[in-house]
């Protein structure tokens, strides 16, 4: 049985990417050395961070 985890993720979500976008997101983990999921949630957070700051620059 897997360990217990202080914040487990349950919910899988895919897409389909082209072959070039691919190849973009391949370089960003062999440079960064994260993987697709850690990834994927920088740039989530990266986009509500973005969209917060031009709610407030619309208020």
């Amino acid at each position: 049985m897997g360990r217990m985890r202080e914040n487990p993720r349950y919910n899988v979500i895919s897409m389909r990417i082209s072959d070039a976008e691919r190849e973009t997101l391949e370089m960003i983990m062999d440079t960064t050395k994260k993987s697709v999921s850690e990834i994927m949630r920088e740039a989530m957070e990266l986009v509500k961070a973005r969209s917060v700051e031009m709610g407030q620059k619309a208020a």
